[in-house]
């Protein structure tokens, strides 16, 4: 008798839980996401409408004969295209992409397209994943996006290092859309953790902007590469905000709504700061950029604006309901977006009238600027008590190049040491694996010689 009387209890305790979450959601807007971080300044979002047409031209079959090239065109010379792969090429194991020397931005350029609903390999590569299934670095990533990565590297290594080699002064540019940003980020993370395999590049010449970015990497993975990896998220796009493993969606169509419920109970119950504590956690990967062009209650589209930083908690935490959650994920509308925001930039400036030198002693703050805010997020990870989060002093920085260096090319040398001493070629996914062990359960662990690098 007293249980039948307390379900009536326990459903209201239930309704009012729903409630608070509902109320809460429809009270969220985009803009909240980032509204206490700063303004990006032109020089630093200039790559992005660049590289997002660059991505789009991953589409076409002819850049000689484009079909969709957006207004003002791909800005490729189809003279420097380097190679493209197809899905025949890559057999499924990635997504398209191609290879591009851009010699008016003194930049190479890998460039991957975003995912392709009627590829049966791309749902595959998303799939192939657990919650923390592999771990890297110390931190936990997207196993899936991690194979198809090793999978690019071991086909482009070759041709990757005689350009860094013959460009010492061109960047090496990592860049990919939805699926496409994912594999580029875990690109970015094992060029930086192996740089002796491209030359021993310099992790300053490493860039990788993720257009759109899938949540592929734990907490401190994504702030420590904060200085190689740049996230771009346009308003309400609901790829950045989805905390929820994809294999479990896809896995669970037939109990959607029970999804939905545990869901939405666990938002509701769970602070943020314990999901912070979970190491297997996947998070945007580096510094964010959010473009913001529209107002709560308010109809059409305002002029974008430009918000970045490098935030450790409130990484897109909370899905946005809006009817644009999906199209704001569209590629042609965020490199529409970027290049309105870009243009609006360079027009301030043009009015400021800025004097050359004045510029670049703006860009020399920037750099500075950055620096700065890495650290203290590197130290706001560590003092929120962030899984395997570091002090900023064993990582380099923008000002820290040295050191910077010298600490990952010590790590770089203790885990593909061995593979130095034998002439047999290693490819890049038998590298990774080298790293990892398997335990009792089956699980993938860290190599007991590199938990402490």
């Amino acid at each position: 008798m007293s249980i039948i009387c307390g379900l009536p209890l326990l459903e209201c305790v239930y309704c009012l839980a729903c409630a608070r979450w509902a109320w809460k959601r429809c009270l969220h807007t985009a803009g909240h996401d980032s509204e206490t971080w700063g303004l990006a300044t032109a020089e630093e979002f200039d790559p992005v409408p660049r590289l997002c047409r660059y991505i789009l031209a991953v589409y076409e079959d002819d850049l000689r004969h484009p079909l969709w090239e957006p207004p003002g065109g791909y800005g490729i010379n189809p003279d420097w295209l380097i190679l493209r792969k197809t899905y025949e090429d890559t057999q499924g194991r990635a997504p398209s992409y191609i290879l591009y020397l851009d010699h008016d931005h003194a930049d190479i350029v890998l460039a991957i397209r975003g995912l392709n609903l009627a590829k049966e390999s791309d749902y595959q590569v998303l799939l192939d994943n657990k919650l923390g299934e592999k771990k890297f670095d110390g931190g936990y990533v997207h196993n899936g996006l991690l194979k198809a990565a090793g999978w690019v590297l071991d086909a482009e290594c070759e041709v990757l290092k005689e350009l860094v080699e013959k460009y010492p002064n061109y960047t090496l540019t990592f860049a990919g859309h939805s699926l496409g940003s994912g594999v580029a980020a875990m690109l970015a993370l094992v060029v930086v953790r192996h740089q002796d395999k491209l030359g021993n590049i310099d992790r300053r010449r490493i860039r990788c902007y993720a257009i759109a970015p899938a949540r592929c990497m734990s907490l401190n993975l994504a702030v420590r590469y904060a200085d190689v990896i740049n996230s771009v998220v346009l308003q309400d796009d609901f790829l950045p905000r989805t905390a929820t493993p994809l294999e479990d969606i896809f896995k669970s169509l037939f109990c959607l709504p029970c999804i939905l419920c545990l869901r939405c109970m666990r938002d509701t119950c769970i602070p943020e700061e314990k999901m912070l504590k979970d190491p297997r956690r996947l998070y945007a990967p580096g510094r964010l950029y959010h473009i913001v062009e529209r107002r709560p209650f308010r109809l059409g589209r305002y002029p974008p604006v430009v918000r970045t930083a490098v935030p450790v908690d409130g990484r897109f935490e909370h899905i946005v309901l809006s009817c644009n959650a999906t199209s704001d994920h569209a590629i042609i509308w965020i490199e529409r977006e970027a290049q309105r925001a870009m243009d609006l930039m360079l027009e301030k400036d043009r009015i400021m009238e800025i004097p050359a030198k004045q510029r670049m002693e703006r860009q020399e703050t920037l750099a500075r600027e950055h620096s700065e805010e890495y650290r203290a997020a590197l130290q706001r990870a560590v003092s929120l008590s962030v899984p395997h989060a570091y002090s900023p002093s064993q990582y380099g920085t923008f000002d820290e190049s040295k050191d910077g260096e010298n600490s990952h090319k010590s790590s770089g040398e203790s885990s593909v040491g061995s593979s130095r001493k034998s002439k047999n070629k290693e490819s890049w996914n038998e590298l990774i694996e080298r790293l990892f062990d398997k335990d009792e359960s089956g699980h993938m662990v860290l190599k007991k010689s590199h938990r402490d690098d």
